[in-house]
């Protein structure tokens, strides 16, 4: 009688196996990190001076720019002082940047061509509203009233971060009527702080465009980080 024996051998996985399973989990854990860094973040009023140099420095997220003429603003070259301008060049380099029509906050004169929905199409998913309306007229007054009533119907977490020069600064950058244009920009702080659930309130000095974005940025990653810690706290207590 003959009896057939099978014995299974369990060999030992190969070390170059065990470290291409290491790196696969690594890779995604990482590429899921970098996922949930990335914020979709909305600048009204980048087509300025401070948002020329702020924009590149944000090219880890995806910005939304609300300009109130984006066909200007990213023609080849400039065509008109009124509007603000970025340009075609700057967007290539910039591929993280895209421009969006809005009303600006004046109904009554509204210029760009697709303007409608600008609150669905760039609030409603923003992570952060960086608020760099230029001018100390009323239409900066204006702007802000309409950023925090949209932001508050579609999308009320979302958090502001307001820039402004210091009070003793305003001479500098725009002579004439300094009382009446600092206490515009308290309002337009007051109007952010009191109605927004999360909202930071920037005072910077004039013509120090560098150190002005150093400190935007700062604000933006720190209340991600505390966004992140709150989700594992979140998470951990679930």
């Amino acid at each position: 009688m003959t009896v057939n024996v099978t014995v299974k051998v369990n060999r030992p996985v190969p070390t170059w196996t065990i470290l291409l399973l290491v790196w696969s989990v690594i890779l995604a854990s990482s590429t899921v990190f970098l996922q949930a860094s990335a914020l979709n973040i909305v600048v009204p009023g980048g087509t300025g001076r401070l948002g020329r140099i702020l924009l590149p420095k944000l090219q880890d997220h995806d910005v939304t720019v609300l300009t109130r003429n984006a066909f200007l603003a990213a023609a080849p070259s400039r065509v008109t002082e009124v509007f603000g301008f970025l340009g075609r060049r700057f967007l290539a380099k910039n591929p993280h940047v895209r421009l969006r029509d809005w009303d600006g906050g004046d109904l009554l004169d509204i210029v760009g061509q697709d303007f409608l929905g600008w609150q669905e199409d760039a609030l409603e998913k923003a992570d952060v509203v960086v608020h760099l309306v230029g001018g100390y007229t009323n239409q900066r007054e204006m702007a802000t009233e309409r950023l925090v009533r949209e932001s508050l119907r579609v999308n009320p977490q979302v958090l502001h971060v307001t820039v402004n020069l210091k009070e003793e600064d305003i001479p500098q950058v725009t002579p004439g009527m300094v009382t009446v244009k600092a206490k515009r920009i308290l309002d337009c702080e007051n109007m952010v702080r009191d109605n927004c659930f999360n909202a930071a309130c920037l005072r910077l000095e004039a013509n120090r465009e560098e150190e002005a974005c150093a400190q935007i940025c700062k604000a933006i990653d720190s209340w991600q980080m505390e966004q992140q810690e709150q989700e594992k706290k979140d998470s951990i207590s679930k």
